[in-house]
């Protein structure tokens, strides 16, 4: 919405016209179609049958990211009356929701033709270098190559003497040509997340310039002809390497703005350090030069950045550097690890089930964080920090990180501390590229290599559980892998309801190889509590086979030859799989034990659905593991009310449910977690399964209040939207989980008979969409009008 004031202030505005035509709209002199998903052809179609109106466009939008982007290009030049040409990028997604670039590259040298051209944006494209016609536009006012792969500007690029805004931010800029001091007119530069390293004093000639972003490059020093700026009032050079700032900045007389956070600034002159506009955190002010210390010891001193929360990346150097994230995420590059500069792009992004596959009694601990650019090999083996929530108890679990390279997920060799202030648990790995990281929470595992020879591997969660390979048991060393996930007897007791069932630990055993071992496998197994070798009851001891999956639970009692000591069990196999030895007076246990394994992975959970004191409207959704209930209603009480926490139910980590608004209320506005009203969950046990959510009514409020419902639904959002829930359902088929109630009061009139109506409702903010890609939705601009009234 900027970008198209700030076009609308240098263009004008002219009489519209508006003509609908096969699903898009030639408005006047506006074309804007690169909001459909086929708008080149809808052009080249529009080209072709109403070539005398199109011709006469002068505002031109279209979607670079559009297979036929290349085809229409030829056929801009002619457009002789274009005043603003929007060629842009990013408007599609890859599968994990990054933006991908435009496939533009260069431009050909008619569109130097374009001579009334005043507004060009190529950003989000795969320009490596400024096409040479550019500089032939020299009426040119706005031009913004934003998210490219530009390593420089033409040399003449001085003769763009009109330009008032130029964007060439997230590029690999590595400097700047002299003639830049020639765009007199020039008001606002943003150059930031780039790789400069030095710039020209003709900088300093841009007598007119209000608004210089450089942050995130390589500066270690800027030119003293930048006081020359006496225009300025904005100067951003935080996240750079600066040692040393002149002076003289300190006199610019409209200066209100100079941030020169997270450089590398250990004295400043004390006319800027006094000044009200500086900013400096994250500089080693008054510290001494000291090395490096504990796990990222160097003898070499590394830099430090520190990014702020609006910053999505950083570059890194071959001199080495460590970076701190403003999600604590951390980072130590050695010196030497990149052999040249390159910019590092980071994003969290939320888990999604359908990618992130988690392993039975797996604990998500952690958000997805993206690293770019993806495979990059550094010569010396990153460190990274990763952040977790902790889990309630890490006996018998161990963490790691977990790695994605596009096909499958491994875990990564991971050390754990607490560390920073306050102390914060925190997961180390050690990376050669970058790809996609978490941190999850798994069963112990241990692992060894069997030989020929043959050998022993035990369970460090219970050191009774032994697996011996005897000699000439295979061929070809393979690698087993041995999980243990002990069951107390309370818990089986709870969920059985037989306080005389009792069970020993679970095994899970896997290797590398799909082949069965040449000899049998010998396992000891501890006999469950209570049971001793001389009390035994062979009768009622049932040795259970588990599939991969823990699917189907078979009794193989009979198939094996079981031998008993006095405290264990041993019996020997060929395959592996899931083991569980039950001691019960019950005949058929398949069926039992896959109820209790079931079990075992399911957290007990509420929800909540609470309306913000000031704002009912404002509706937060909240599933809670039930031991967590109180504090975090204890935590929103001040700002919200609401209906007493469901009844508590059962769910798998990584389920996927939804809530549906029902009985007269809806959801106000667009959001892409929203199907047909419904708002789609994933529920993680330690993460925060929160929204909050605008609600209205399709009721008239004035005379009453509207008494409506959320209910909760388990599974994805349906194709069929489910009926209301009335009562509560059970059965083989029920996705329904719970309903609590919601109440929109009676809207209260303000004046008397001529007052505003607008007064008598009340409406969320505005969502203007993605500030960086401009999309407005209808409901969106629905809301807008709402406001401003006739």
């Amino acid at each position: 919405m900027a970008e198209l004031l700030a076009v609308g202030e240098a263009l004008g505005e002219g009489s519209l016209v508006t003509v609908a035509v096969k699903g898009c709209r030639l408005a006047g002199n506006r074309l804007n179609l690169d909001v459909y998903p086929d708008g080149c052809r809808q052009f080249l179609e529009l080209f072709e049958k109403r070539r005398e109106d199109v011709v006469r466009v002068e505002f031109l939008r279209l979607n670079c990211n559009d297979a036929l982007i290349n085809s229409t290009l030829g056929s801009l030049p002619v457009l002789e009356s274009l005043r603003s040409l929007v060629l842009k990028g990013g408007h599609a997604k890859d599968e994990f929701g990054a933006c991908l670039q435009g496939s533009l590259t260069t431009l050909s040298e008619d569109f130097g033709s374009l001579r009334c051209l005043a507004h060009l944006d190529l950003s989000f494209n795969s320009f490596s270098r400024l096409p040479s016609c550019i500089t032939d536009l020299t009426s040119l006012r706005e031009l913004l190559v934003c998210h490219n792969s530009l390593v420089g500007l033409p040399e003449d690029f001085g003769r763009l003497t009109k330009l008032i805004f130029f964007s060439a931010m997230k590029n690999q800029l590595r400097d700047l040509p002299r003639s830049i001091g020639e765009l007199a007119a020039l008001q606002r530069l943003d150059l930031s997340e780039n790789t400069l390293q030095s710039l020209p004093d003709e900088i300093g000639r841009l007598g007119n310039c209000m608004e210089l972003d450089l942050s995130g490059n390589q500066l270690m020093g800027i030119p003293d002809s930048l006081a020359n700026l006496r225009s300025l009032q904005q100067l951003r050079l935080h996240s750079n390497l600066l040692v040393t700032v002149p002076a003289s900045l300190a006199s610019l007389p409209n200066l209100s703005r100079l941030d020169l956070q997270n450089n590398r600034l250990r004295s400043i002159p004390p006319e800027i350090q006094s000044s009200p506009f500086v900013h400096l955190r994250g500089n080693p002010l008054g510290e001494p030069e000291i090395p490096l210390q504990s796990d990222e010891s160097s003898s070499e001193e590394l830099g430090r950045v520190i990014l702020g929360p609006k910053e999505d990346s950083f570059t890194v150097t071959p001199g080495g550097c460590k970076v701190i994230l403003a999600c604590g995420v951390r980072f130590y590059f050695p010196p030497g690890a990149a052999t040249s500069s390159v910019t590092i792009h980071f994003q969290t992004l939320s888990p999604d089930p359908r990618w992130v596959k988690l392993r039975h009694h797996d604990i998500l601990l952690s958000e997805v964080l993206e690293l770019r650019p993806h495979g990059v090999e550094f010569q010396q083996e990153v460190q990274i920090w990763m952040p977790y929530t902790s889990p309630q108890t890490l006996c018998k679990r161990e963490v790691v990180v977990r790695t994605f390279d596009g096909q499958s997920w491994s875990d990564l060799q991971t050390n754990v501390k607490r560390r920073g202030k306050p102390k914060k648990h925190m997961a180390r790995c050690s990376v050669p590229h970058f790809s996609w990281f978490l941190v999850v929470s798994r069963l112990v595992e241990n692992e060894c290599s069997v030989p020929l020879e043959g050998t022993l591997l035990f369970s460090t969660v219970d050191p009774n559980i032994k697996v011996t390979f005897p000699p000439g048991v295979t061929e070809e060393t393979r690698s087993v892998r041995l999980q243990v996930l002990p069951v107390s007897a309370e818990e089986l007791e709870e969920i059985t309801d037989d306080p005389e069932s009792r069970a020993s630990p679970l095994l899970c055993l896997s290797q590398n190889s799909t082949l069965d071992f040449l000899r049998p496998v010998k396992i000891q197994l501890p006999l469950p509590p209570g049971v001793t070798g001389l009390t035994l009851d062979r009768s009622r001891l049932h040795l259970l086979h588990g599939d991969l999956q823990a699917q189907t639970w078979d009794d193989i009692t009979n198939q094996v030859v079981l031998e008993f000591t006095h405290l264990y069990a041993l019996f020997e196999v060929t395959h592996f799989s899931w083991y569980w030895l039950w001691y019960t007076t019950k005949a058929y246990i398949g069926g039992i034990a896959r109820k209790v394994y079931k079990r075992l992975r399911m957290y007990q959970v509420n929800f909540i659905a609470l309306q913000r004191k000031i704002d009912p409207e404002q509706v937060l959704l909240q599933c809670v593991p039930k031991h967590k209930v109180d504090p975090v209603l204890g935590k929103l009480h001040d700002r919200y009310q609401g209906p007493e926490p469901s009844d508590i139910v059962e769910m798998f980590e990584g389920e996927q449910f939804f809530a549906a608004f029902e009985r007269g209320i809806s959801i106000d506005a667009d959001r892409p977690d929203c199907v047909d009203g419904r708002i789609s969950f994933i529920f993680y046990s330690h993460l925060k399964n929160m929204k909050e959510i605008y609600v209205t009514s399709e009721v008239d409020r004035k005379g009453q209040a509207v008494k409506g419902q959320v209910s909760f639904y388990r599974g994805e959002v349906p194709d069929h939207v489910p009926e209301d829930a009335t009562k509560k359902r059970k059965g083989p088929d029920s996705h329904w989980l719970a309903t609590l109630p919601i109440k929109l009061p009676k809207l209260k009139s303000h004046g008397g008979e001529h007052a505003d109506p607008k007064n008598g409702f009340s409406f969320p903010p505005l969502n203007l969409g993605n500030a960086e890609t401009g999309y407005l939705t209808q409901a969106n601009l629905l809301g807008i009008a709402g406001r401003i009234g006739a």
